[in-house]
């Protein structure tokens, strides 16, 4: 039966389902750059820009998740007729959103965060924003356009308030009486100490610290203390659900009925939570308006975090990713080690067809060290999949000598697709990996050291090639050379 409940889900009700989303919209933009040294003119590190990346953030991120799930998204809110407002907009008709409730004003600045990143570390955010409520003919012009969409069969309202002026309690009032007129589910992110302007919403999603906010004391993160916060609240609002985010020990769902929930994070490598919690939303109001339980919502929304926190920067959840995780778990397995080149082929043809960038990196990859893990990472960071096109053991031995490889081919491949960065790992027995790039046709291909773009083998095969440093005082080779000597000196 459950089987049958999340295949239904996967395949026949996400693409079917009408969401809005109302909130503070964000440009996120991501800089980053490799940190080897301090500047002569001041104490601060200087960080030498490699890429610079722009996705949506705030309430966009949230609609971004939904469409992603190829739900049917309606974003409402405020935003600049400035440059970064027409870069709001690009991203969000990349996404296939319903921006005919986005207000774009003369007199408003679209909000952007840049963040500095050096060696994968966040070093500063930017902030680019002026916080002013809504007035109230952009108040009328956003509950005309809910209205009319509560008319049209919207199923699910989202609310993501990050305090920057969308969310007064003036338009919730409105669109929570909307929402039980035309009996939609809606859901919260909420900001603040006072939730009172949240009454009436079905489900609310703080962290542990913004409960802790709400109820006016630190609430310790153990299931006894979130769950007396959540009925303190319960008792004071109109809500029927509070949804606690609780990072590495998962969620908390506690009813208005004293019913309460709890499912584990997933275990997962996490390279960056940023935008989790809107997974969380996104998943949630996907899950309520589907009519799942609500164990079945929790397991559903955690496994949907567990990727989006091994991504970089902010990332929305696809559908695809969803169903290839539960096709995973029905078969017992949560990653596979080792693709055959036709596998690979099918996999990036798939994501090409849904414009996602597929990169390519290729090596023997023996006796894994923490610059191949750096390298990989800077790699991920260029596209939307990262697939490592892995020397075989024979053609390692070619390349490095009798001795080598010192892990076998299929250890080094478990290895790689341990890592949440990497997407894929299919083996070639060629002394280049020419051939399977010419088979595979990635969009990036990426090789570390100090290359000349038109020497890289295969670079005809992708559509750009990206040279990237690599880690100094990390080498296989003196890896290999340390444990001999010490062997010979009888240290081992």
């Amino acid at each position: 039966m459950i089987t049958k409940t999340i295949n239904e889900f996967l395949t026949n009700s996400l693409p079917n389902l009408k969401i809005a989303v109302i909130g503070d919209i964000m440009v996120d933009r991501y800089v980053f750059g490799d940190v080897n040294r301090i500047s002569p003119e001041a104490p601060v590190p200087v960080n030498r820009v490699s890429s610079v990346k722009e996705v949506l953030g705030g309430a966009g991120n949230v609609a971004s998740n939904l469409a992603n799930l190829d739900c049917h998204v309606y974003l409402g809110g405020v935003a600049g007729d400035d440059d970064h407002g027409r870069m709001l907009q690009q991203l969000l008709d990349e996404d296939g959103v319903n921006t005919s409730g986005v207000l774009y004003e003369k007199n408003r600045s679209t909000i952007t965060k840049m963040r500095i990143l050096g060696d994968r570390q966040q070093m500063m955010r930017l902030d680019f924003e002026t916080i002013r409520p809504i007035d109230s003919d952009e108040e009328s012009k956003l509950v005309s356009w809910l209205e009319t969409l509560c008319k049209d069969g919207l199923q699910g309202i989202v609310i993501s308030d990050y305090g920057k002026g969308v969310c007064t309690t003036s338009l919730l009032l409105h669109v929570f009486r909307l929402a039980k007129e035309h009996n939609v589910q809606t859901i919260v992110d909420p900001k603040g100490s006072d939730w009172s302007k949240y009454d009436g919403a079905t489900c609310i999603t703080p962290n542990v610290k913004e409960l802790g906010e709400s109820v006016g004391y630190v609430v310790d993160n153990t299931d006894e203390a979130i769950i007396t916060a959540a009925k303190d609240v319960l008792t004071k609002l109109d809500i029927e659900y509070i949804v606690a985010t609780r990072s590495a020990k998962g969620i908390t769902v506690v009813a208005k009925d004293g019913r309460t929930w709890h499912n584990p994070a997933t275990q997962q490598e996490v390279f960056d939570v940023s935008g989790a919690g809107d997974t969380v939303v996104s998943m949630m109001i996907t899950c309520l308006t589907s009519k799942l339980s609500m164990r079945l919502a929790l397991h559903i929304a955690n496994g949907a975090a567990g990727i989006v926190v091994s991504k970089v920067g902010t990332y929305p959840i696809h559908r695809h990713e969803l169903i290839e995780l539960w096709q995973s778990l029905q078969k017992g397995e949560h990653t596979k080690p080792l693709y055959t080149k036709e596998e690979m082929k099918s996999l990036i043809d798939q994501w090409q067809a849904n414009n996602e960038v597929v990169v390519f990196t290729n090596g023997c990859f023996d006796i894994l060290h923490r610059g191949h893990i750096t390298y990989l990472q800077e790699a991920a960071q260029l596209g939307r999949h990262l697939i490592i096109g892995l020397n075989s053991d024979d053609s390692v031995k070619r390349l490095k000598g009798e001795t080598r490889p010192i892990v076998s081919e299929q250890d080094r491949a478990a290895l790689l697709s341990a890592l949440g960065c990497v997407d894929g790992v299919v083996l070639f027995e060629e002394d280049t990996p020419a051939d399977l790039l010419a088979y595979l046709r990635p969009n990036i291909l990426v090789k570390g050291g100090d290359y000349k773009k038109e020497d890289i083998v295969g670079r005809e095969s992708v559509d750009e090639v990206e040279v990237l440093s690599f880690k100094d005082g990390y080498s296989t080779s003196d890896i290999v050379k340390k444990i001999a000597i010490m062997a010979k000196e009888g240290k081992l």
